[in-house]
């Protein structure tokens, strides 16, 4: 009876063991808070998609890891998005002014309403489309990004 207890010992101290070493090599998560400024409109709302590479990125929204709508109440809005593995992310934001939750553009692909981009990188005809290597930023700690909404192309 007493050699059973000893193993029965020695098998729950090496399965509390294995589970602290689980919670020890869990991968930390992180916060990404998303500040959008320039907002013009007081209707409509504010959609943002967060993107792990470059996979759809800024238009398309099946490969976002996170997004959110949000109601437009000011000029500026405050995002939180949690639990996001450290690595390499871009943030693509739409002013959805008629609630299809995309970007709309002209016959000549110019956007229609507003939008911004992580990083802000320059916009215009020249430029084209930003690229994610363009709007990524690593995010390997509890960060915030700021982005201004552009309703138009730079020049």
């Amino acid at each position: 009876m007493l050699k059973l207890s000893k193993i029965s010992f020695l098998l729950i101290a090496i399965l509390v063991s294995a589970s602290f070493a689980k919670t020890a090599n869990a991968q930390q998560t992180t916060t990404l808070t998303v500040v959008v400024n320039g907002i013009k409109h007081q209707k409509g709302q504010i959609c943002l998609g967060i993107y792990p590479n470059e996979k759809g990125f800024p238009l398309s929204t099946k490969n976002v890891v996170k997004s959110a709508c949000k109601p437009i109440t000011g000029s500026s809005l405050k995002q939180e998005f949690t639990g996001l593995k450290p690595g390499n992310y871009a943030v693509a934001v739409v002013d959805d002014q008629n609630g299809d939750r995309q970007l709309n553009k002209d016959f000549f692909g110019i956007p229609k309403e507003g939008f911004g981009i992580s990083n802000n990188p320059t916009v215009s005809i020249t430029t084209g489309t930003p690229k994610f290597s363009k709007a990524s930023f690593s995010l390997l700690k509890n960060t915030t990004v700021n982005i201004e909404m552009k309703y138009g192309l730079d020049p």
